[in-house]
């Protein structure tokens, strides 16, 4: 053990309390969010604009651009990279592991199988805030599942940033029904859910096109897919679809077990957009985002999520459950273009075939990852049983 001088110790002091006058004037603890500096169709300037926008809203909050360095913005802090997608989305993944930032805004992100984001929006009726759960990523393969769940994490991320009691309403989509009798169980099983109403006159908890302009409830539950519509509408009605002008941006990912705060933005999304998924990124890490889904997923198998959930699953066959996964290999190569409910059977196909395959959704939709080693095997393989 080594012996601390006097000089060390007043040092030691001198820092903390330096952290401590800093957090004061900031108004809390500062949070260091990460931004990915290229890839926009707007400009790499759009990026950084946003990211300047941000920091001003929110004090405490320190945006961390990662990428090549923009001329005339040495204000924020950089992690300078080459002009290269793959080592922006390395330097900013080994950002997150390290603890360098707390959470991270991506324009693109192919997340696992089981996470999704949960995206926020201006509804422009009345102006009211509205979460939409979920926008990108899946986090089921079955659609009825996957809303039961979406419920769930739109909750936790509600709750992460504030909200006490936030309410939650099911957009009148195929499934809906189904997944609001799920959710009805859950609750009167003792999972923490309030239901909203629609302002249409015979109320209740499902919502129509008039509820979701007028922001009815806090949270809304539906598919990614129809969600990430939702968003882009939202974002981009005033401006003729090709720049995103107001909100949050599709949202912070959630999911069991996920331990990042990765918010994903679209190449359209404006200085405006970046500014609000920054602040929505540094809100959901001041409250403990991964740490309440983890709570919110033991309260709801505490009321029975696991045996809910297995009622609205479709029984496979004993020759598909016998299929084994092959020993796993970095996968570093994706096979697009297959439909988000077939993905999870077109891995268990290669599978079959002795390759190894993972499922992920990217922002444009499903793919399969597989070794480059075997790529065209993989692709021919999922052809010539009707993948794609």
């Amino acid at each position: 053990m080594i012996a601390m001088t006097g000089k060390d110790t007043k040092r030691i002091i001198g820092e903390a309390l330096r952290d401590i006058v800093e957090s004061a004037k900031s108004g809390g603890p500062r949070i260091r969010v990460g931004l990915m500096a290229t890839g926009s169709e707007l400009g790499p300037e759009e990026l950084a604009r946003g990211a300047v926008a941000a920091r001003e809203a929110r004090p405490g909050l320190e945006v961390v651009m990662i990428g090549p360095k923009i001329d005339g913005y040495d204000q924020l802090q950089w992690i300078e990279t080459p002009d290269c997608e793959e080592d922006i989305s390395r330097a900013m993944e080994s950002a997150l592991k390290e603890g360098d930032v707390s959470a991270a805004v991506a324009l693109h992100y192919p997340f696992p199988l089981g996470v999704t984001t949960i995206g926020r929006v201006v509804t422009p009726a009345r102006g009211r805030p509205m979460f939409i759960a979920s926008t990108t990523g899946t986090s089921a393969t079955e659609r009825i599942e996957a809303m039961v769940r979406n419920a769930v994490y739109g909750v936790a991320t509600a709750r992460s940033i504030g909200m006490s009691d936030p309410t939650v309403g099911i957009l009148n989509i195929d499934g809906a029904q189904t997944a609001f009798r799920a959710l009805l169980k859950l609750r009167d099983n003792g999972f923490p859910l309030s239901f909203g109403s629609s302002v249409r006159k015979d109320g209740g908890a499902i919502l129509r096109g008039n509820d979701i302009l007028a922001g009815a409830v806090d949270v809304c539950v539906t598919d990614t897919l129809t969600g990430n519509v939702l968003i882009k509408m939202f974002s981009a009605f005033t401006t003729g679809g090709g720049y995103e002008a107001t909100g949050w941006g599709y949202g912070p990912s959630v999911g069991g077990g996920w331990p990042f705060i990765v918010s994903i933005i679209s190449r359209a999304s404006g200085a405006p957009v970046i500014s609000g998924a920054l602040q929505f990124s540094a809100a959901a890490a001041a409250g403990g985002l991964p740490e309440k889904i983890a709570e919110h997923l033991a309260l709801a198998d505490k009321a029975g999520l696991t045996e809910i959930l297995s009622g609205l699953r479709p029984s496979r066959t004993r020759e598909e459950a016998e299929v084994s996964m092959p020993p796993s290999e970095p996968t570093e190569d994706e096979i697009h273009g297959i439909d988000v409910l077939s993905i999870e059977d077109a891995v268990r196909a290669l599978w079959k075939r002795g390759i190894y395959a993972e499922s992920a959704m990217g922002c444009t939709g499903p793919v399969v990852k597989v070794p480059g080693r075997v790529l065209a095997e993989a692709e021919e393989a999922l052809r010539s049983e009707g993948f794609i």
